[in-house]
């Protein structure tokens, strides 16, 4: 059986050491590459085309959840292990919705972390065993009698704009970081915060904290 192929992307570059590390020597993994922030980690996955993606929850430019769900459609196959902070539910339903297979808390112990990874290669979920599994079977339940949720309404670009924005970039940056026109990234945020009915830049704020676009900790 050949050696499962990994990418890593988390902001801190001890973590990714830390997991590359873990990965090569217990389980016989070859990391093809490492990210350090969303549009990075997204681009690397669709190049490399992992069998597996570690991805951190919180990351610069696009957090892990859309990095998930792109990845979800550039490279299928990618099972999408999700590292977080955040035991709370909304958030591990947020990301199996978003298409991961796992949901690792950071603070798990280094034997969960790579059962974790043998689940997810093998096409199983896995939760850590702090995080209720009932979040699992709640996810089906609301996934077979969904309503459209209006994010999934915003074109990848709108997306892009909504999260850097939401983080605190100015349209100018916006548009350096995209290699687009202040124009344009003032007409994709008028299009996403109509779509998404937010009316002032409190609620965009309100909104990203919500859907887990910004971390909730100063």
């Amino acid at each position: 059986m050949s050696a499962l192929k990994i990418v890593l992307a988390d902001d801190h570059h001890v973590v990714r050491e830390g997991l590359k590390s873990l990965l090569e020597t217990e389980l016989g993994c070859v990391v093809l590459g490492e990210a350090a922030e969303g549009f990075a980690a997204a681009a690397m996955a669709e190049r490399l085309q992992p069998d597996v993606l570690v991805l951190d929850m919180m990351m610069p430019g696009l957090t892990g959840l859309e990095v998930t769900r792109r990845v979800r459609q550039s490279s299928p196959h990618t099972r999408i292990i999700v590292l977080s902070m955040h035991a709370d539910e909304s958030y591990v339903r947020e990301a199996l919705r978003a298409g991961a297979v796992a949901y690792v808390l950071k603070e798990s112990q280094a034997v969960e972390f790579v059962h974790a990874v043998r689940e997810a290669a093998a096409g199983r979920h896995y939760l850590s065993p702090a995080l209720s599994e009932r979040a699992i079977a709640a996810y089906i339940q609301q996934t077979e009698a969904a309503t459209v949720d209006p994010y999934d309404l915003l074109t990848e670009r709108e997306r892009d704009v909504l999260h850097l924005v939401a983080q605190g970039h100015t349209s100018t940056a916006v548009a350096e970081r995209l290699s687009i026109s202040t124009r344009t990234v003032e007409s994709y945020r008028s299009n996403f915060m109509r779509k998404l009915g937010l009316r002032t830049h409190t609620d965009l704020i309100r909104y990203a904290l919500r859907r887990g676009i910004i971390p909730l900790e100063p």
